[in-house]
């Protein structure tokens, strides 16, 4: 009898250091912040050619410089506080620059396509939170003009306010984003994050047990562009 008690306890004891050590093992040992999202590179540019005047399509873009839009979120997991970074070049758009003053621009991408590296969290994402199939696409629509005469013919950067339209889900709400601008040869490269209280767009933050995620993170992209 005096063994099958020890035998319990020590399963007892098993538990509770699982209970509370399996968190911080995975926190401190395992759990990591995934890259940040992709900014702008200046790695090869050249030197501008051509002007800014046309219309102009969303391309892959570069080694340097690929197209693609995604979610930051931080979140508890497993006691773990982690950066996750969900992204997909599924990025299709547009914009119109009339001499030196971007008029119009439309970025449109495909929510089903963000990956993290996670299939678990991948799957709540396109579902419960997203409802991809009800709604698949997100999308920001320029709603002020942006003068781009600022911005640098030499392969360098500058950054610009960016006033918009972000639609998530069924709600379109205004923001402005910070954008750093490159123009590489006849390229025209955008990156920058919108900040956004998820709940402001029906977007409900997971809280699953062994996971939280915060009501507050930022929609990212980057595109370049080609002129038509």
């Amino acid at each position: 009898m005096r063994k099958l008690w020890w035998s319990l306890a020590a399963v007892v004891v098993i538990v509770v250091l699982g209970f509370f050590v399996a968190p911080w093992v995975y926190g401190t040992f395992i759990a990591e912040d995934d890259a940040p999202a992709a900014s702008v590179s200046t790695s090869g540019a050249e030197a501008a050619t051509g002007d800014l005047a046309g219309s102009w399509t969303i391309t892959p873009g570069s080694e340097a410089n690929r197209t693609a839009a995604g979610y930051t979120v931080h979140e508890i997991l497993r006691g773990a506080d982690v950066t996750v970074v969900g992204s997909t070049d599924q990025v299709s758009g547009s914009a119109t620059i009339d001499a030196d003053s971007l008029t119009g621009a439309e970025v449109t991408v495909q929510v089903a396509g963000i990956t993290t590296d996670s299939s678990q969290r991948d799957g709540q994402f396109r579902g419960r939170v997203m409802d991809t199939d009800t709604y698949p696409t997100a999308t920001f629509v320029l709603t002020d003009p942006v003068d781009l005469s600022a911005v640098p013919t030499d392969g360098t950067t500058a950054t610009l306010p960016v006033a918009g339209t972000l639609t998530l889900k069924d709600r379109s709400l205004p923001v402005t984003a910070d954008v750093e601008i490159l123009r590489s040869g006849t390229d025209l490269v955008a990156s920058g994050s919108v900040p956004v209280t998820w709940s402001d767009f029906g977007v409900e933050a997971p809280s699953l047990g062994f996971v939280t995620v915060d009501d507050r993170g930022s929609v990212d992209f980057l595109v370049s562009f080609a002129k038509n």
